[in-house]
């Protein structure tokens, strides 16, 4: 992506939160921050953004956002499970509207068993939660700044499907 269309889906992103008086809080591990980053890189964003917490190791997870030992053991941390739970944990424990979480391989090595770009993503609101596969086929850079991407892209396109205001 350009970075002109970085800023777009930014700017898109938003305008949609702002106009609906939303608030959001994220949940990232291997975007490291980026979702956060991108969430606040224009003024205003703290009328919608509440916390982003990066929980890299997965100690953090089990202490910051009390991910369940069980679940990690029965799918790993690169699991749609894992992504499911860190969005709803982080949007729980921040009692915002909408929450996204991140977890994945960025590369270069296999990690459990998964390839190199294998992401999950997840958008959660009160009574849903979405998640989304991703395959990525760049170098650990450009899987990061696209997994962040399409992240927020979920998150709009659930926020724009979404009939009621929450």
């Amino acid at each position: 992506m350009t970075d002109h269309e970085i800023t777009e889906v930014i700017c898109k992103v938003h305008e949609l939160l702002t106009r609906k008086k939303l608030t959001v809080s994220v949940a990232e591990s291997c975007t490291g921050g980026l979702i956060s980053h991108y969430l606040t890189v224009l003024p205003g964003s703290s009328a919608f953004f509440d916390a982003g917490v990066v929980s890299y190791s997965v100690e953090s997870k089990k202490r910051i956002l009390d991910i369940s030992p069980e679940t990690m053991s029965n799918y790993g941390v690169v699991s749609e499970e894992i992504a499911r739970e860190m969005a709803e944990k982080i949007r729980a424990l921040m009692q915002t509207n909408y929450s996204i979480s991140t977890t994945g391989n960025l590369g270069p090595d296999v990690l459990e068993g998964k390839e190199r770009g294998l992401i999950y993503i997840a958008v959660s609101r009160e009574g849903q939660t979405y998640a989304r596969e991703l395959k990525l086929k760049g170098d650990r850079k450009s899987n990061k700044k696209e997994a962040a991407l399409q992240a927020l892209m979920f998150l709009f396109e659930v926020i724009g499907n979404d009939r009621e205001d929450i």
